[in-house]
């Protein structure tokens, strides 16, 4: 990838949106700014506040072209998608077609079986709030997570049934609702209980119930579609070195990402959407009008996440596709998302009356040289100056 020799620092505000003060707008900028000397190309951010909307950027949407992140552009959010997944399964809990205590294999008999794997064991609460202890089917697909195996099978489909096949490969973690940790393969199996529910997939359900009703126009579920549409920014992807450790990956050149089969994330991670979208779906959500009170309740009641996560997020609590994570004015709800060349992050506040919205085009970040890697996720200063200022 060419050096970038110069960034790109802009802010607009949205249109037809109150103005916000100069000061808040410089913030938010300087903290967008701050973000590319650990390793991304570039940078956009939504923020939707009572006072008005802002948008700031740095850095390159395209390195080569020297241009910045397009303001509407669209991008993959990786686990968002997950909130999404949630939202649904909670709406099917308050129609009365299925329980959040039902277990596993009621609703999907004998899916979830093998090397001590039970459905038998585990509800669909469980599932969503990742205390399952099911494997992750990703480790099944060590090829994502080298170049050339990247380069072999981006195009590849994935099911749902061979990411369950996958999973069921390995043991269970942990009995379930005895611990917490992050599998992709709860929200697979999630994916594939509002289909056997609802007759239809997920992604008609998610279309249907969220992304019509919301008038999300940039939002999609792409399925097998391997492009973005148009605008977008390039995604670059760096992939672990020899010798590479948790603590230096010893990252290799980018390539250009953008294009995939995101079959392989499903109702894990494969949605596309932009920060206007996403900001839209958030407030909805926590302002109460996807969810009965009840299901959103639910959704908000969390358990303590493991050192690992709350390393990246301090205090980060876990709910039903949706996290917490303890700030300076009673805290954010959110859920970030990875995927090879992309990152979201966001964060909302409890009652949806403020969020914001980031993409980074990169999610394997490389410091400058002589900067060092921060301490909590990069997010976070422009998170919370969102969302407290």
């Amino acid at each position: 990838m060419v050096a970038a020799t110069a960034v790109v620092a802009a802010s607009v505000p949205v249109a037809g949106a109150t103005p916000i003060t100069p000061d808040r707008t410089a913030v938010l900028q300087r903290d967008a700014d701050a973000m590319l000397e650990y390793g991304t190309p570039g940078v956009l951010a939504e923020v939707d506040t009572p006072h008005g909307d802002l948008r700031v950027r740095s850095g390159f949407g395209n390195v080569e072209a020297g241009t910045p992140v397009p303001w509407d552009a669209k991008f993959r959010i990786g686990s968002f998608t997950k909130t999404y997944v949630a939202t649904t399964v909670l709406q099917l809990v308050g129609e009365g077609r299925l329980s959040l205590d039902d277990k596993v294999d009621k609703v999907l008999p004998g899916v979830v079986r093998g090397n001590g794997n039970d459905g038998r064991r585990i509800t669909v609460r469980q599932l969503l709030q990742h205390t399952s202890g099911l494997p992750d089917y990703l480790a099944g697909l060590p090829d994502l997570f080298t170049e050339e195996g990247f380069q072999r099978i981006r195009y590849q489909t994935i099911t749902p049934e061979r990411a369950i096949e996958l999973a069921m490969g390995f043991p269970p973690e942990f009995a379930p609702g005895t611990q917490w940790n992050y599998s992709n393969t709860n929200y697979m199996l999630a994916g594939m209980i509002i289909e056997k529910v609802t007759g239809h997939s997920w992604q008609s359900e998610v279309q249907r119930r969220i992304i019509k009703p919301l008038h999300l126009t940039n939002t999609y579920t792409p399925g097998t579609r391997t492009t973005i549409p148009n605008p977008h920014a390039v995604g670059y992807e760096r992939f672990p070195g020899e010798g590479a450790t948790p603590d230096d990956p010893k990252y290799g050149e980018p390539i250009d990402a953008t294009n995939l089969n995101p079959s392989w994330g499903g109702a894990a991670g494969e949605m596309i959407s932009t920060a206007s979208d996403g900001n839209r779906f958030l407030r909805a959500l926590l302002g109460g009008h996807l969810l009965r009170p009840a299901q959103l309740a639910e959704m908000k009641r969390t358990v303590p996440t493991n050192d690992g996560f709350r390393g990246n997020w301090p205090g980060a609590r876990y709910g039903l596709g949706l996290m917490y994570v303890p700030n300076e004015c009673g805290g954010a709800w959110s859920h970030g998302g990875d995927i090879m060349g992309f990152k979201t992050r966001n964060g909302a506040t409890g009652d949806g009356s403020r969020s914001v919205v980031i993409t980074f085009n990169t999610d394997s970040f490389k410091p400058d040289p002589g900067v060092q890697p921060p301490a909590t996720d990069v997010s976070i200063p422009l998170i919370n100056h969102a969302l407290c200022g």
